[in-house]
């Protein structure tokens, strides 16, 4: 059977031995990536670069990406460039050099570290999140990329692994990465099966923590005789907070496109709107629009928020939870999960995307080493891959819940927590940790590398086993051939 076909079951769902595919082979494994998310699209474009065959499952009919403002941090910046994205992703971005925490009174609560391009190498950059998407998106061929598949169900054994859609249609492949977000498909049955078969821990069984709602939108043009910020060429940044009666945190950003990004978040338990958001299952546009009546007075540096709600279309405004969860089981067997499938990170320090990204490269470069193709090697991938990652992320939960505090917290001891941060802190002990926090940089191990920028010490990866048994062999060639 071809790989590309999709599989015939038999009635009780198990394929037919004469359609499997052989138990072992040269050939890359046939990898099915169930979102078409950011972490999926990246994937799919580095396993492109790789020679690997792949498929990417979206369960909706058409992607509409959250308005969102997005930063993107040097931790993923040397993958686009190797990849050759950087240019392009530049087009649409601006450099997150300086920004501004203020009070719901634009009076200064202090100044946000600036980043130092000559030590870390590179620029924060910032830019609306559906143009990366769209960026990605128009990578993937087009024959690789299949709408309003949604994911009931899955079966894998030494064979391979078998989806079955909501359309009832089913596919059959080598490697099922789930790639399809906080409340992923793949990762709710494979928990099931789990759990059913006494292997899933019970850290893994509780729900995601929410602590915040967020109302995420992006300007029309405008005009900059009124927002003379958008010409700049850096990113203007202003973090306005509220005071105890007015707990909220709201955020603009400007892009390019003479555009502002805005973001209003809510800390829950503090608010009636907020919490009454929360129980709300209703998520369309008159939704988000009653609440932002509510807050349209709140004060920027270009006048009320209302004044930009006005430039922004309510079709593209977005709500969204600000959940957190690391999961401590990502693979079984074929099976993989990456991004917010894996591990939900509160977006606070930025990490979230680049987070997603960051697996999707060193999911790609596991997945380069498996030579040959069978059960054990992928097992084996998989396992590395959760191996060489989890650490990574787990350090990053107590940084993020600690930005959380300083950006949208509103508890009195979260306002202590900020004033101590932005008047006492020493500005050398912010450096250290951002240096801390941007030397673990992962690129494709099967591209050449992107040219080292900054003076930072990078922390290093693992190294290709494919590609390191490869030059021995070639070294021991090379030596016989030199005694003949």
């Amino acid at each position: 059977m071809s790989n590309n076909t999709e599989a015939k079951p038999t009635p009780n769902g198990v394929f037919k031995g004469s359609d499997l595919p052989p138990l072992v082979t040269d050939k890359p494994p046939h990898v099915l990536i169930a979102g078409a998310g950011l972490a999926g699209l990246f994937l799919g474009i580095l396993l492109e670069k790789a020679g690997i065959p792949y498929e990417i499952f979206e369960r909706s009919a058409q992607i509409r990406p959250l308005g969102a403002i997005m930063c993107l941090s040097p931790n993923i910046l040397p993958a686009f460039e190797q990849l050759g994205l950087l240019d392009e992703l530049m087009s649409f971005s601006k450099p997150a050099i300086r920004g501004q925490m203020l009070t719901d009174k634009l009076k200064l609560i202090g100044n946000m570290l600036a980043t130092s391009a000559e030590l870390i190498g590179y620029d924060r950059v910032l830019f609306a999140r559906p143009e990366l998407h769209d960026m990605l998106l128009n990578k993937i061929p087009k024959e690789k990329l299949h709408m309003s598949k949604k994911v009931l169900s899955f079966q894998q054994n030494h064979e391979g692994v078998m989806i079955r859609f909501s359309d009832n249609t089913s596919i059959h492949g080598d490697i099922l990465v789930g790639a399809d977000g906080a409340h992923s498909a793949v990762r709710q049955h494979l928990y099931k099966t789990l759990e059913k078969e006494g292997l899933l821990p019970k850290s893994d069984t509780k729900p995601m923590s929410k602590g915040y709602i967020s109302l995420v939108g992006t300007t029309n043009e405008l005009d900059p005789a009124k927002y003379p910020g958008v010409l700049d060429e850096d990113s203007e940044a202003f973090y306005m907070v509220g005071d105890k009666d007015t707990p909220y945190t709201w955020v603009t950003f400007t892009i390019p496109g003479n555009r502002i990004c805005w973001n209003v978040i809510i800390q829950l338990g503090i608010t009636e709107i907020a919490d009454d958001q929360f129980k709300s299952s209703d998520w369309v546009p008159q939704q988000n629009q009653k609440m932002m009546d509510e807050i349209r007075h709140f004060k920027t540096p270009y006048g009320t928020m209302g004044d930009l709600f006005d430039a922004t279309d309510i079709e593209r405004v977005s709500k969204v939870y600000f959940e957190d969860m690391l999961f401590e089981t990502w693979n079984h067997g074929r099976t993989v999960l990456i991004g917010d499938a894996a591990h939900k990170i509160l977006p606070s320090s930025g990490a979230g995307a680049v987070n997603a990204m960051q697996d999707a490269v060193l999911l790609a470069n596991h997945l380069y080493d498996i030579f040959p193709t069978s059960f054990e090697n992928i097992k084996t991938a998989l396992a590395e891959y959760k191996e060489e990652r989890f650490d990574a992320i787990k350090e990053q939960y107590p940084q993020s819940y600690i930005s959380a505090k300083l950006i949208y917290g509103h508890t009195f001891s979260e306002r202590i927590l900020r004033h101590v941060v932005f008047n006492w802190l020493p500005k050398s002990v912010q450096r250290k940790q951002m240096s801390k926090d941007t030397a673990y940089r992962p690129q494709a191990n099967f591209l050449p590398l992107a040219p080292k920028r900054g003076t930072l010490e990078i922390i290093p990866q693992w190294p290709s086993k494919r590609i390191e048994k490869e030059k021995e062999e070639a070294d021991k060639k090379k030596a016989a051939a030199t005694c003949l």
